[in-house]
């Protein structure tokens, strides 16, 4: 999830939360996984109250911590900071990425497509992949308007809203977080980039087989079409500065909430400033990140308790070598928020190499802080709640008509055959020692 970087919910640890406090978010968890599939019935009951449910079950987390938790109140507080800190940067690219119309005039090819898609990864790591998410998505979804699959919605995910952003500090939040704790800048590029290209390569080679089918299959007569020059046409130039403004909000203080004051400033400035026909040419609405702010506020309510007791237990986990922090950080970064998930196990590797500061855990065991980076990163395109870009991509597709896979035909058709044997074989191959 692109939370705001900055480690406040791990104030949350201590050795008073216990694990049990965990079952509202698991029960949240499966609630949104389940109720899409419900009859219709049930389904509607839960698209007319599902935000006073997630509410209710972080509601029922936060009395416990404030009754029964020792320092629950200030740990409430920095969630709730979070949680602001977090809509205020994904609602605000959200409405500046809907003023940006790019008009794209053909259907694209398997090639093309896959250019896109690589473009995509490399800007993820300039504006962050939720930035990349929320200017791409669309485009994305006309250029392939003809033959438009889920797993066109799936494998920009993959790509763009998590893997592609794993060579800066602003690509991906957790990434910025080891930035603030003395990892310079560049240093990731020089550690990553060969398993970065490795994951991107063989997952587009995978879509190319999807895509390549998918285009074989068309009417001769699309087909025809779509092999046709493309014309490009942008709208919406306003807020291209302004985009630049959110991503440089990131790197200001956070004291008296500036950040997201400007980040808000952006917003509404975007609102007001972009014409009528280019919102109305991008169908654009406040439906996708309404349902957004709503469950995740849940969910940031309700993680609190892992959160906490990974922070307390985690070195009894006895991770002694980089692919265990890779696995163990991907595998609580698919369904937890992966800045506090990367905070946690980089504390932990420091504490395993007996490394006073961050530049000796660089020289002495630089695979650590790989495995927690690339671990926190790529993992995170796992499930729709991995990463906060997943559900919002999710939620604007189908605003837009797009049929997307339920929770678990994401996870069972797609990340589970296609991804995770990716990501195994990529740390096996270089992080195993």
């Amino acid at each position: 999830m692109p939370m705001m970087i900055f480690p406040r919910l791990l104030a949350s640890a201590g050795p008073d939360v216990p694990l049990w406090l965990s079952l509202p978010f698991g029960l949240l968890l499966l609630l949104i996984a389940t109720m899409p599939l419900s009859p219709p019935g049930v389904k509607h009951l839960w698209d007319k109250f599902y935000h006073l449910i997630a509410i209710g079950l972080g509601a029922v987390v936060a009395a416990a911590y404030l009754a029964t938790i020792t320092g629950g109140g200030t740990a409430l507080r920095h969630t709730l900071e979070d949680y602001l800190s977090f809509i205020a940067l994904v609602g605000s690219l959200f409405v500046v990425a809907g003023g940006i119309h790019l008009k794209v005039k053909g259907e694209a090819t398997p090639l093309e497509n896959l250019i896109f898609l690589l473009v995509g990864a490399v800007v993820a790591n300039v504006i962050g992949t939720t930035g990349a998410s929320m200017v791409l998505i669309r485009p994305w979804i006309r250029m392939n308007k003809i033959r438009l699959s889920p797993y066109h919605v799936v494998f920009f995910i993959f790509i763009i809203s998590n893997v592609g952003g794993a060579l800066t500090p602003v690509g991906d939040p957790p990434l910025f977080l080891g930035y603030l704790r003395g990892v310079p800048f560049f240093w990731l590029v020089g550690q990553v980039a060969v398993q970065w290209l490795v994951t991107l390569g063989a997952i587009l080679a995978v879509f190319w087989v999807f895509d390549a089918r998918s285009f074989a299959r068309m009417p001769a007569r699309l087909r025809h079409e779509a092999e046709q020059p493309d014309t490009w046409r942008f709208d919406g130039i306003v807020n291209v500065p302004l985009l630049l403004v959110i991503i440089g909000a990131v790197f200001l203080p956070e004291r008296f909430f500036l950040r997201e004051l400007v980040m808000l400033g952006a917003a509404v400035a975007s609102f007001r400033l972009t014409p009528k026909d280019v919102h109305a040419a991008n169908h654009f609405s406040f439906g996708p990140i309404k349902e957004v702010a709503w469950l995740f506020a849940g969910i940031f309510l309700t993680m609190m308790p892992a959160l906490g007791y990974l922070a307390a237990h985690g070195q009894e986990f006895g991770f002694t070598g980089p692919l265990a922090y890779y696995f163990a950080s991907g595998a609580l970064s698919s369904v937890l928020d992966n800045a506090p998930t990367y905070a946690n196990f980089f504390q932990l590797a420091q504490t395993t190499a007996a490394a006073p500061d961050t530049a000796t855990l660089l020289a002495l065991h630089p695979l650590f802080v790989v495995g927690v980076s690339l671990g926190s990163v790529f993992f995170g395109a796992m499930t729709y709640i991995g990463n906060g870009p997943n559900f919002m991509v999710k939620s604007i597709a189908q605003d837009a008509g797009v049929h997307c896979p339920s929770f678990f035909g994401y996870i069972f058709k797609y990340s589970l055959p296609v991804l995770l044997p990716i990501l195994a074989l990529v740390g096996w191959w270089f992080l195993h020692q």
